[in-house]
């Protein structure tokens, strides 16, 4: 019996010194995933609003062809000025090279924050 309670003394003291370790280890690496993803996420969202301008029309565009029309009512040629308001809004569209690099940048933010959940729920664990 005694050598019993000897291993298991023995066995106590050494599962405590790795689990010690473990916990110390893997706490350092999720404060450098919470830094990382903290920055990482910064500098995306920092990308994200400066691409944000070319999922939207340019309104010196609408500027434009608006001025156009005011300009082409007051010599008035009422019938090149037309009858509807000329907007270029309307035909334009995003062109697919931004919509797919605003997806990614998106979808890289996403990640970034979903890591950095993970990091502090494994650090509150």
């Amino acid at each position: 019996k005694d050598d019993h309670s000897r291993f298991w003394g023995l066995y106590k003291r050494v599962a405590k010194e790795h689990n010690n370790e473990f916990l110390e280890r893997y706490n350092s690496d999720m404060d450098i995933v919470l830094v990382f993803s903290g920055l990482f996420s910064a500098v995306s969202t920092t990308f994200i609003v400066a691409m944000e301008s070319g999922l939207s029309p340019d309104p010196n565009d609408t500027t434009h062809a608006l001025l156009m029309q005011l300009v082409q009512i007051g010599l008035g040629n009422f019938m090149a000025a037309g009858s509807t308001p000329v907007t270029p809004a309307s035909n334009w569209s995003p062109p697919i090279s931004n919509i797919r690099i605003q997806l990614i940048a998106y979808a890289s933010l996403s990640f970034s924050l979903l890591a950095a959940f993970g990091a502090v729920l494994g650090k509150q664990w």
